[in-house]
This record gives C-alpha cells, sequence and structure tokens, in this order.
C-alpha cells in the first residue's frame, strides 16, 4: 500500500496544475482485538512517518513545496486509518457475523459520505472520467513505473550521482597518467606502451573507486534498496576502466608514431636554434670591447639578426595559410567530374535541413508506397515523397555517427604537432562515402542521390573548419622560422649581451636552459591548470557535477529561459551537437566569472609547483655529479631524467649547443634559480591576456576534457519524441533506457 501510495505521490506532485484535491483513507482488516489499540498506535505513527519521509524525497525530486503527506493529499491519520474487526465471530462455517465488523463497516460508509458531501457534487460519471485522467497521466509517467517506490527513485538517483563520481575520478587519474607516459614519449625515455602497464598505473584508484563502491552497497542507509543494482554498476565500471585504458593506449601509440614522424621538424628547428647561438657567440667576441655601447651592440645584434633569418628562410619553405574548403572543393570536384562551379552555389547545411526527402531515390522494388506519408508539390512543380518518422530519424542517426567519427579523427590527426595535408581530406571523404555506402547496402526502400554525398561532407567540414585552423596555426607559430625567430629575437639579443659582457659558459648555458625550458613549462602548466579547472567545474558547477541525467535538467532549463528555437531544434536532431556547445558555453562563462579568484590562482600555483620541481631536479643533478663524478653531459642527462614526468624536454634539445667547457655546476644552478622566476613571470603575464585556450592542443583543453567525459555514452533516441538513450556507456549490451518520453 505504501509503495503504491509513493507513485501516487509522485504522480500528483507532477500532475500539480490539474487542480485535483485528492484524499485517502487506509482500511485494515483481520486486527487482533486483544492488542489492537497499542499495535494500531505504533502502526498509525509509523505510517505518518514513512509518508511524510516519502513526501519530502519526492517534493525534493520534483522541486516542490511539500513537507508532509496531507500537504499533497489530504490526510488526516486519527480520522482516516479504520481497522476492521473480523468478520466472523468464532470459527468458520457454522460462526455467525461478527457485530463490530458490522459497526466498522457502518463508520466507513458514514466517513466516506460525510467527506463527499463536502465536494462539489461530482457523479458517477465524473469520478469515471477523473480516474481515467489519473490512470492515463500515471502510465505516461514511465520513470516512477519503472522502480517500486519514490525511495527507490531517489536511492537510484544518489548511485547514478556517485557512479559519475566514480567514473571522474578514473578518469582523471588516466588523463594525469597518459600526460606524464606523453612527456616520457617525446623526450623518448620510453618507446612502447602496452595495456598491461596502464591497468597497473590506475590500480591505485581503482582500488579506491572499488573501497568506495563496497562501502556504499554495504553500509548506505538505503543499502537492502541498492542492492539490486551492484552487480550491473560493477560491471559499468570494469567496462569504463577498460575502455579508458584502451583508448589511452591507443592515443599513446598514435603519439609514439608521430614523434618519428616529427623528428625531422624538430632536428631542423634545433640546429637554426643552435646555429644562432653559436654565431651570436661569434659575433659578441667581435664586440666585447663595446660592451657599454648599448645602441651600437642593438645596431650590430640587428643586422646580424636580420642576415640569419633571412638565409634560414630561404632555407626553409615559409609555413602558408591553409583553406580547408577550398580543398574539399577541388577534391569533390576532381572525383565528381560532373560537379561544377554553380554546385557550390546550391550547396545547404545538412544540419539544418527539415527533412531529408530530398536526398534519396526509392527503388522500384521496395514497395514504397506503404512508407511514404504524404506527397506534396514544390515550387517547381516537382513531386517529393515525405519519408516516414523511423527512415528520418535512421538518416540523422547516420550523420550524427558520422560527424563524431570525423571530428574524433580530426583530432587524431593532430595537425598543432604534425602540421597539415591534404591528404587528410581524402581520407575523411573516403571515411563518409564508405560509410554511406554501407548504410545503403543494409536499406531495401532506397538509396541516396549524390547530394547528399556532397551536402554532408562540405557541411562537416564547414563545421570542422575552425578546428583545423585553430591547429594549424599553433603548428606554424611553433614551426614556422620567421614566426618562430620573431618570437625567440629577444632571448637571443639576452645570451648576446652576456656574451659580449664576459659570462662565464656556465652562465651563458644556465640561461639557455632557461630559455629552452620555457615552452615545454608553458604547455605542462597550460594543460594542468586545464585539467584542474575541468575537475573545479565537475565540483562547483551546478550543470557539471552530476551525471548526463543532472547535465540535461540544466540544458532544458536554460532552453526554456532562452526560448531560441534553432536551439530546441539543434537539440532534438543533434543532442550530442548541442551537449558540446552547451559544455563549451558553461566552460566560457565560468573561466570570465572565476577568471581572477580561481582560474589565474591555480595557473600561479602550477606555475609555483612546477618551478619548485625544476629547481630540487637542478640541486639534485649538481649533487649527482659532485658525488659520482662526471661532466657537463651527465649534469645535463640526470636533470632532463628528473624532469622527464612532467616536461616535454630531453637531452636532444641541446643537440648542436657548445657547452663542453662549463665546469662550474654551482654557479649554472645558481643561474637557472635566477633566471627561471623571469621566464614564470612571461608564462603567467602571457596567460592572463587570454591566450590559454589558444595555446593548448584541442586534446588538453577543459571544455574537451568535459565532452570526453559527458558524451562517451550512447546517443540513440526514441524513435517517437527523440529522448535520449540514459545509459551511460556507449555500446551498452543492454536494452536503450528512455525514462522519460
Amino acid at each position: 500500500m505504501q509503495d503504491i501510495l509513493h507513485i501516487v505521490v509522485q504522480a500528483f506532485l507532477r500532475m500539480k496544475k490539474v487542480n485535483l484535491n485528492p484524499s485517502c483513507m487506509f482500511v485494515h482488516q483481520n486486527v487482533s482485538d486483544v492488542t489492537a489499540g497499542e499495535k494500531n498506535m505504533d502502526g498509525m505513527r509509523l505510517l505518518l512517518y514513512t509518508l511524510d519521509e516519502m513526501t519530502k524525497l519526492a517534493a525534493k525530486d520534483e522541486v516542490f513545496d511539500a513537507d508532509r503527506f496531507s500537504d499533497v493529499i489530504a490526510f488526516d491519520v486519527q480520522n482516516d486509518v479504520k481497522y476492521f474487526a473480523q468478520l466472523w465471530d468464532g470459527s468458520p462455517p457454522m460462526a455467525p457475523p461478527n457485530p463490530n465488523y458490522c459497526e466498522n463497516i457502518e463508520e466507513l460508509k458514514n466517513t466516506i459520505i460525510s467527506q463527499a458531501s463536502k465536494s462539489d457534487g461530482m457523479k458517477l460519471t465524473d469520478l469515471q472520467k477523473r480516474v481515467q485522467d489519473l490512470w492515463e497521466a500515471s502510465l505516461n509517467e514511465q520513470f516512477v513505473f519503472s522502480f517500486r517506490n519514490s525511495l527507490e527513485i531517489s536511492a537510484y538517483r544518489r548511485l547514478e550521482t556517485k557512479y559519475s563520481k566514480w567514473t571522474w575520478s578514473l578518469r582523471s587519474a588516466m588523463m594525469e597518467i597518459g600526460n606524464k607516459l606523453h612527456n616520457q614519449i617525446e623526450n623518448e625515455t620510453i618507446n612502447e606502451v602496452n595495456q598491461r602497464d596502464l591497468q597497473k598505473e590506475l590500480k591505485q584508484k581503482s582500488d579506491e573507486v572499488t573501497k568506495s563502491m563496497s562501502e556504499l552497497f554495504e553500509k548506505d542507509a538505503d543499502k537492502d534498496i541498492l542492492i539490486q543494482w551492484k552487480a550491473s554498476f560493477e560491471i559499468k565500471i570494469i567496462e569504463l576502466q577498460e575502455n579508458i585504458v584502451r583508448e589511452t593506449k591507443r592515443k599513446l601509440n598514435e603519439i609514439l608514431q608521430q614523434r618519428d614522424l616529427k623528428r625531422k621538424v624538430d632536428e631542423q628547428r634545433t640546429h637554426h636554434e643552435n646555429t644562432l647561438l653559436e654565431k651570436s657567440k661569434e659575433l659578441a667576441l667581435k664586440h666585447k670591447d663595446k660592451t657599454n655601447d648599448e645602441e651600437t651592440l642593438k645596431r650590430e645584434f640587428d643586422v646580424f639578426w636580420k642576415e640569419c633569418v633571412k638565409k634560414i628562410t630561404t632555407d626553409s619553405a615559409p609555413i602558408k595559410d591553409i583553406d580547408i574548403l577550398r580543398d574539399v572543393k577541388e577534391l569533390l570536384s576532381d572525383i565528381h567530374e560532373s560537379v561544377h562551379v554553380d554546385t557550390w552555389k546550391n550547396i545547404r547545411d545538412i544540419f539544418t535541413v527539415p527533412s531529408y526527402a530530398g536526398y534519396v531515390q526509392f527503388k522500384r522494388s521496395s514497395g514504397v508506397t506503404g512508407h511514404v506519408i504524404h506527397v506534396y508539390r514544390t515550387v517547381k512543380e516537382k513531386f517529393v515523397s515525405l519519408l516516414s518518422n523511423e527512415d528520418e530519424t535512421q538518416i540523422r542517426i547516420l550523420i550524427s555517427d558520422v560527424t563524431n567519427q570525423t571530428d574524433n579523427t580530426i583530432i587524431s590527426f593532430n595537425i598543432s604537432k604534425m602540421g597539415y595535408n591534404k591528404s587528410c581530406i581524402q581520407q575523411l571523404t573516403d571515411y563518409i562515402k564508405a560509410k554511406i555506402t554501407e548504410y545503403e547496402e543494409r536499406q531495401v526502400k532506397y538509396v541516396f542521390k549524390r547530394e547528399f554525398f556532397i551536402d554532408l561532407v562540405f557541411s562537416i567540414f564547414k563545421r570542422a573548419n575552425k578546428t583545423f585552423i585553430d591547429q594549424h596555426r599553433m603548428f606554424r607559430e611553433a614551426n614556422d622560422p620567421d614566426l618562430y625567430l620573431k618570437k625567440k629575437k629577444r632571448e637571443y639579443y639576452s645570451v648576446f649581451q652576456k656574451y659580449c659582457k664576459g659570462a662565464t659558459s656556465a652562465a651563458i648555458f644556465g640561461e639557455i636552459i632557461c630559455q629552452k625550458l620555457k615552452e615545454p613549462i608553458e604547455q605542462s602548466v597550460y594543460r594542468q591548470t586545464a585539467r584542474d579547472l575541468a575537475g573545479e567545474m565537475r565540483s562547483n558547477c551546478p550543470s557539471m557535477n552530476g551525471n548526463r541525467s543532472n547535465l540535461e535538467k540544466h540544458i532544458l532549463k536554460r532552453l526554456a529561459e532562452e526560448e531560441n528555437f534553432t536551439k530546441y531544434i539543434k537539440y532534438i536532431h543533434y543532442p550530442r551537437d548541442h551537449f558540446k556547445s552547451f559544455i563549451r558555453d558553461e566552460v566560457s562563462q565560468y573561466m570570465r566569472d572565476k577568471f581572477s579568484v580561481s582560474v589565474e590562482l591555480k595557473m600561479n600555483q602550477n606555475i609555483e609547483l612546477l618551478q619548485k620541481k625544476i629547481m630540487t631536479a637542478a640541486h639534485e643533478s649538481t649533487q649527482h655529479v659532485q658525488e659520482n663524478g662526471g661532466d657537463v653531459d651527465v649534469w645535463l642527462k640526470f636533470f632532463t631524467l628528473k624532469l622527464s614526468d612532467v616536461l616535454m624536454f630531453s637531452v636532444k634539445d641541446f643537440s648542436g649547443v657548445n657547452h663542453g667547457d662549463v665546469d662550474d655546476f654551482k654557479l649554472l644552478e645558481d643561474v637557472i634559480r635566477k633566471e627561471l622566476p623571469p621566464v614564470m613571470s612571461d608564462i603567467s603575464r602571457e596567460f592572463s591576456t587570454g591566450s590559454f585556450d589558444e595555446k593548448l592542443d584541442v586534446n588538453n583543453r577543459p571544455d574537451e576534457i568535459l565532452i570526453d567525459h559527458f558524451c562517451q555514452c550512447c546517443w540513440v533516441q526514441c524513435l517517437f519524441c527523440y529522448a535520449i538513450c540514459t545509459n551511460t556507456i556507449l555500446n551498452h549490451i543492454v536494452d536503450h533506457s528512455v525514462p522519460f518520453h
């Protein structure tokens, strides 16, 4: 009875706008006459307490102001709970009827009539209609009926929230592990990544999650309710761990492959840097007698720098800007000879078309008449068949899946490190074509016209254009000789001045080390700050501190507040894209609102922590050489090895730098201690100017970290209302689940 009332209260809270004023009455039969009074009073108190607690939970769930059961359903525990005596006075079949039972019946009848007399004269036909309305409304509350009562609903939602925290802690730990191994790969301290090692690295966090799960299922106040989901959630956690380990291994192996391809570019850049250092040293020796004439030194250095840069940029062709959409047009024109200039004027954004009917050609043998809903005439007097809702949904799912996979592939190209190549376009268009062909082979009713492929390809690349451009800009800034050397001029002039003033080799080498540390420090600090920011938003931002269902609640609220019809359409037809946009907006807003009090603070904390690690590494390297003997190469190898977990910084960065005469390691350590803080200040200053997102590669941005956490799940939609499957695991083996339609 209580379980049924839980459901009824939930339904009435949902139906609070229909102006129903329900009441209820409990009737208990076969209560022993001897102990009835005492037991009945205890029973009533327990009943009232249980109903009130259940109401509080339901009201909190529905954001409704109700503290007691009687706030929702009229109920007086003293008068609306009836205890009936036994029907027979003695043992049947010869026992007469019990007079007390008859009195209980009479009392109940009078109470019902008394309460009914206060109503507005509802007829039995009205009552029938009310019951029917209530029944239909309750049937529409799918989520309520998927559980026994509101206590189960509340317990399950708490479990989901806990699950979201467990998964985030595992993902966060794996990001840390991945970042450490990424640094080691770039520094060439490891040449292989296997799954067993990753699982071993994750074991500590995995054990913590397992312990937390056990405590919840064994010690929680609702453990008897939660136990029914224990096995399924344990399986989910195991599958998640396997997925993130597998994905991290894939990404790191891609980095290993790309490292070998990237080595040539790095060697060329290092060669340019070291050539400039040696030539600036030679120039400084010529002008040692002019150390007090700052103007002459500056003029001589400018002439020298201009000549060197000219020679380097002549030998190395500049990296040009890219035009993705132009390359796509050229490629499609080569593939489809019939595609001419006018075709590009008629390109449609496939993500905004109201129907895909114009893209399909029905097969003659498909029996299409059974699937066509309606036929209408266009302005040009052509007949176009409207697809069924199911067909429209299946095409939309195809577009969404292809788009998502294409986005992931673009990220895997790692253009910011490897550079852009037109073969990327070819690879993606081939993939899109293959997915369309695969879809058509499963279809019996229709095939796609050529326009579908062209519009889909162009729409996808138009959306991805900014990602390509941002990644290419980062690659160009790091590798274009002209742009790169412009950024380095001030640093080289500082070294030149020190050479002129007769600084020792140790002092010069210490400054060179600090200069070469700047970019690795910047990337490391930016990545760590991005992860910290994502973690803070998971704790403090209301839309991000729960699971995907909680995030969707905030998305729906925002949609209702903005009343933007276009955004509704995007949410309904392309929910994953809308979720991504919402997360990006939330991160941008959070960074604007919390920049000085949180974001910048975290950045400076990470800078300070990294500075301490660098100075510790320098001190330990000096101690190592003093205790064990060795030259500057031994010192440098030990120094870079100590930092290999936290920085992409290795001995190969110094190939070609003449430092063989450095022998004062204490002075070298002191110079690093002196020159490192200004480098850190430059990084902090650049961060405060808003270059945070621009200098982070797409995988390490806080919005992408959160997107990866929330969007790696099932996106199948209900064929009728487009509600999203709420299963948090991609490619789950159980049925799709949509609590709210």
